[in-house]
């Protein structure tokens, strides 16, 4: 996950203080870690730092954070139960290397092993970063995702080779297609929509908020971690997390 070089967002949204005091402590977390998961010489060692700190299944844990899953059964950005005892939250960029590592390497693990037993559910933030053809890659993820195909440009646009041919205007089309959009005019027509736009801004708005540096960066129900760290990593968050809310569940059984 090389730094954006890139325009900046306006400093507004960078201000790591939209939900709270608490969020404080977790986006310096969360933007450390996230260095220290993508600096260029790191060490064997130093890949393991965010596994170390989140392994703690009541540290690190962030109320307001999890609060910013949306869980709307409509959200044509997300798979997986609305009410899934947890909920991964993914900021991500399409031109982010690691973050296609992460799609291909993990995430279709996780949802193997997670969503389909109704654990987990997965929910996208576009999170584009590195300039004009992120945000270009964002919007039209979104406008196949407008017409049911997200995942599926999702897939194509982190297939291994894909980030090489870029994200011009006949690229993402060609995505489209390839994810099987039904309607590619309609398709191209949302992408370069307000609507289109004001979602990816949103996303993004909400990544700054919680201090997000670089990409991909994660929540699992409330706890931040930053980079494409290891299957084990993740298994572990949200085995923590999936213990954690029926135990939640059966203290409140118990006392009604």
């Amino acid at each position: 996950m090389p730094t954006p070089k890139t325009s900046s967002p306006k400093p507004s949204v960078r201000k790591p203080l939209l939900y709270g005091t608490g969020v404080v402590l977790a986006a310096a977390l969360l933007g450390y870690a996230s260095y220290r998961a993508t600096a260029p010489d790191r060490s064997a060692s130093d890949s393991s730092y965010v596994a170390e700190v989140t392994s703690d299944p009541d540290a690190g844990v962030y109320p307001e954070l999890a609060e910013l899953a949306r869980r709307d059964p409509g959200d044509k950005l997300a798979q997986g139960r609305a009410d899934a005892p947890v909920v991964l939250i993914e900021y991500a960029d399409f031109r982010c290397g690691y973050c296609g590592k992460f799609a291909r390497d993990t995430e279709s693990a996780l949802v193997k092993k997670y969503v389909g037993n109704g654990t987990l559910r997965i929910e996208w933030r576009n999170f584009p970063i590195f300039g004009a053809e992120s945000e270009a890659a964002a919007r039209a993820a979104w406008a196949a995702g407008q017409q049911g195909r997200f995942w599926q440009f999702h897939a194509a646009a982190y297939a291994e080779g894909a980030k090489g041919k870029g994200f011009g205007k006949a690229r993402l089309k060609a995505l489209a297609r390839q994810a099987g959009v039904a309607d590619l005019d309609r398709f191209a027509r949302d992408a370069d929509s307000a609507a289109a736009s004001a979602a990816v801004s949103k996303d993004q708005e909400q990544g700054y908020g919680i201090g997000a540096t670089s990409t991909p960066s994660f929540l699992i129900n409330g706890r931040p971690i930053a980079g494409a760290q290891s299957m084990e990593v993740f298994t572990q968050a949200i085995d923590a997390a999936a213990d954690r809310a029926a135990n939640t569940k059966d203290a409140k059984g118990a006392d009604k």
